[in-house]
């Protein structure tokens, strides 16, 4: 079995094997990390599924009241550290902005933890800052500098496309993204555009290229002739989240969406993969070169009959040498009538 929790609301989802509890939809329960449990939501209740999935965190239990109380408390120690922080930051004139705070309290090696990530142009030496921190925080400092899509995976946000970032609730690695995936999905490659809240390429350019390629290299080509439910048309358009193709019938001249199903046929993409050969034509059937095919009079020359494959052959092979003699001594003979031209005036 399977559950999914989440540390904040509307955040990255985080699977775990329930073990032998079964928490409901909306219950805190204990999650195993780095620094000792902590506490998370359930959004997915234990649930089976059809492959077998190892390797996952074991649920540590259902949170007490005890565990919510540490939880709400380090809550507000983060809320208070990011206040300080800030007003630190500012005192000293650093070039750094508070991105996120973590506290920790249940590490071996230290009794409390405060760390800071922060974004900065450059680096920054932010010594004097660490100790000034510790001394209004009481507590052990790390601060840790984040890049531009780090910092919007921990603020969160809503991207161009109405939904919350991708990075910031299912995505988990950061994969690198080029424009060349903005051609292939026929996008503007104006940066407003194909940027995200981060100001770098969106990450779905990525894990949604493979769709496309895969979409392109099945459907028709724009300008193809297809043959659709609604009769013959040419492609003008490709619908690659839809699997449809946009096709300008050739009877009315009005467009009409198409599955990709129905335009690439199993036998449509049997014939437009070019693996089709021409009828043959038919052979005579085998036999000695001096005797008469079959049904033919005894009077009938045998030097007529020639084979069809030497007919097949010899057909294409005559018309194509007489038109690249035509189109080889036309220009021969004009140059000849030129020079000769030439001559009798020059004599």
């Amino acid at each position: 079995m399977v559950m999914a929790v989440s540390f904040e609301r509307y955040g990255r989802l985080y699977y775990l094997d329930p073990g032998e509890f079964r928490p409901r939809v909306g219950d805190k329960v204990l999650v195993p990390t780095d620094d000792g449990p902590e506490v998370a939501e359930c959004v997915w209740a234990p649930q089976y599924v059809t492959e077998e999935v190892g390797g996952l965190p074991l649920c540590e239990g259902i949170a007490t009241t005890k565990d919510l109380d540490r939880d709400e408390q380090n809550r507000q120690r983060r809320a208070d550290a990011r206040v300080i922080a800030k007003r630190t930051i500012r005192q000293h004139g650093l070039p750094m902005k508070v991105v996120g705070i973590d506290f920790v309290d249940r590490r071996p090696d230290v009794d409390q933890l405060v760390i800071v990530y922060f974004s900065a142009p450059h680096r920054v030496d932010f010594r004097e800052l660490v100790r000034d921190l510790a001394r209004a925080l009481r507590a052990r400092i790390e601060l840790r500098q984040v890049g531009a899509r780090d910092e919007a995976r921990l603020q969160g946000g809503i991207g161009p496309c109405g939904r919350d970032l991708c990075c910031a609730t299912f995505l988990k690695d950061f994969e690198p993204v080029s424009v060349r995936m903005a051609k292939d999905q026929d996008l503007p490659l104006n940066p407003l555009k194909i940027s995200g809240a981060c100001g770098r390429l969106m990450c779905c350019l990525k894990y949604e290229h493979p769709l496309y390629q895969e979409f392109n290299a099945k459907a028709p080509a724009l300008g193809s002739a297809v043959e659709t439910p609604a009769g013959d048309g040419v492609v003008v358009g490709h619908n690659v989240p839809s699997d449809t193709v946009v096709v300008r019938l050739a009877a009315s001249g009005r467009r009409c969406a198409c599955s990709r199903a129905d335009v690439c046929s199993p036998r449509q993409q049997y014939e437009a993969s070019g693996t089709t050969t021409p009828d043959a034509v038919p052979v005579a059937p085998a036999g000695p070169p001096d005797a008469a095919p079959a049904g033919t009079p005894d009077t009938a020359p045998a030097a007529d009959v020639v084979p069809a494959a030497d007919v097949t052959d010899a057909v294409p092979e005559e018309t194509t040498e007489t038109r690249e003699e035509r189109r080889v001594r036309k220009p021969r003979r004009r140059r000849r009538l030129h020079h000769d031209d030439e001559g009798e005036t020059g004599q």
